[in-house]
């Protein structure tokens, strides 16, 4: 068994460790459009706008990534009592498996990023935020809530961005009461001071900051190595991790070892929050037992994925396994995704500008009429996701001698066709919810519909999709064919 394919197998030790986060929340914005022209006002693009989705952002990131690795997760920041922190409050509330503890500090300004994007590029970004230290009074809260949360986890996690809420009072006070409960402190660093972390178990710098904390130039492996260890030995910190972005990452320990690890990404499309990937892996793999570098690995691994999507993503549990076995796994099995990694994949298409089309059915026992349906469907747009009945909604939707073939077995003869680009199992009677979360451009179905009886057809039109109706070939019915056969 290769390394790859024995992590593979020791993912399933993340789900249901049980992890404190605390550091900067915020709230991530984008902004999706198109530029045609150049404003008349100023010579500035303007953005016709198309798209906006909003998410957690900061160590509310590395939050919502431990939570999708199977993680249970208490999170532990602090937000200013307006609007977007009541979003951010309401957003971490909808996130599985997170219990979030909020200290509201009434004077201060909750952060927001807003980012403006055309045709997959930034053109534009506008911070709203307070970076100034927390209040005594918030911090002391803080603290408290801290102290009283360490002892019910397996690993504390400090996701310090540098808006205030990490103070060196805080920061020494959850150090502290991780290696009093024996538990790792890992953290996310920011700034030039290592001291603020000292006792921490693992520090996870990039390349940029690393040498912001040392004042040299981090390249090369030598170097990286030599400036890991002048810090761990200056700060008293037992291991370093540095991410080196194409290079892949570096791990340093107290003790002399050295592990480089290469880079894992094939295409690059979005950096942002990768080192919340990375941290939330670690911690969640050095809760579930594994040694340090394996840990690594694994985080390695997760930053490969989430560079391929668009905005603060998430890597989830299945992911990672299908990246850890790509070798086994076949272009078919491949195109099969659950609705949070397809809703990623989605978001991921449309940034780069492509458009998304939907349909859907129970594609029972495949037939050319469903062939011609996918093909025209497939022509209408760019990629094509195809949502697939369950066994049991199918068997409520068609009677209990049906499906003929289990859901697996559908979406393994749907993914096979060149017209279909994903395929996701809905365990619904309808694809609502499913279309939804995907958002697609373009819904379609067969021409035994109208606009007015498909299910979606107001939300996608609400958000500026189409749907187009597509004549069926006749003579082709699943359940005639049933029938035929069964007589």
């Amino acid at each position: 068994m290769t390394g790859k394919q024995n992590l593979a197998g020791k993912v399933e030790s993340l789900e249901g460790t049980k992890i404190l986060c605390v550091g900067d929340v915020m709230l991530d914005r984008y902004v999706y459009g198109d530029v045609e022209r150049i404003s008349p006002e100023a010579p500035i693009p303007v953005l016709r706008v198309k798209d906006e989705r909003s998410m957690l952002g900061g160590a509310g990131n590395v939050a919502r990534n431990l939570a999708a690795l199977g993680a249970h997760v208490t999170f532990a920041s602090v937000v200013g009592a307006d609007e977007v922190g009541q979003e951010i409050k309401r957003m971490l509330g909808d996130v599985p498996h997170l219990q979030a503890s909020l200290v509201m500090e009434p004077l201060r300004r909750s952060t927001m990023k807003t980012r403006f994007v055309a045709m997959g590029q930034q053109v534009l970004r506008a911070d709203h935020e307070t970076s100034s230290a927390l209040a005594h009074g918030a911090q002391e809260v803080l603290i408290q809530r801290v102290r009283g949360l360490v002892s019910g986890v397996q690993v504390v996690v400090l996701s310090d961005y540098g808006k205030g809420v990490l103070t060196p009072e805080v920061c020494r006070a959850v150090i502290d009461a991780a290696r009093d409960a024996g538990i790792p402190a890992v953290v996310d660093p920011k700034g030039r001071d290592y001291s603020l972390y000292r006792g921490a178990s693992v520090v996870t710098p990039n390349r940029k900051e690393l040498a912001e904390a040392t004042g040299e130039n981090a390249s090369g492996d030598e170097t990286i190595v030599a400036l890991a260890r002048k810090v761990i030995g200056e700060a008293g910190i037992d291991a370093m991790i540095v991410t080196r972005s194409q290079e892949g990452m570096s791990v340093v320990t107290a003790a002399g070892d050295v592990t480089h690890l290469p880079a894992e990404a094939r295409e690059v499309f979005d950096v942002s929050g990768a080192g919340d990937t990375v941290i939330s892996t670690l911690a969640a793999a050095l809760a579930g037992g594994l040694s340090l570098v394996e840990a690594a690995s694994l985080a390695n691994t997760a930053a490969g994925i989430v560079v391929g999507k668009v905005g603060t993503a998430v890597v989830y549990q299945d992911e990672l396994v299908a990246k850890l076995r790509e070798n086994e796994l076949s272009t078919i099995e491949s195109k099969v995704a659950t609705q949070q990694t397809a809703q990623d994949i989605a978001a991921s298409w449309r940034a780069r500008g492509l458009t998304v089309g939907f349909t859907n059915g129970c594609f029972d026992l495949l037939h050319p009429g469903h062939v011609a349906l996918l093909a025209q469907s497939r022509a209408l747009c760019d990629r094509l996701i195809v949502g697939l009945n369950s066994d049991a909604s199918v068997s409520r939707l068609k009677g209990p001698a049906r499906p003929i073939q289990p859901d697996i077995a559908r979406a393994t003869v749907l993914a096979s066709l060149a017209s279909v680009d994903l395929v996701v199992i809905f365990e619904e009677d309808t694809p609502e919810n499913l279309i939804r979360s995907l958002r697609p451009d373009v819904l379609i179905k067969g021409g035994d519909y109208t606009v007015e009886t498909i299910v979606g057809a107001d939300f996608v039109q609400a958000h500026g999709g189409k749907v187009v109706v597509i004549d069926l070939v006749p003579g082709f019915s699943t359940t005639k064919t049933v029938e035929k056969l069964s007589g």
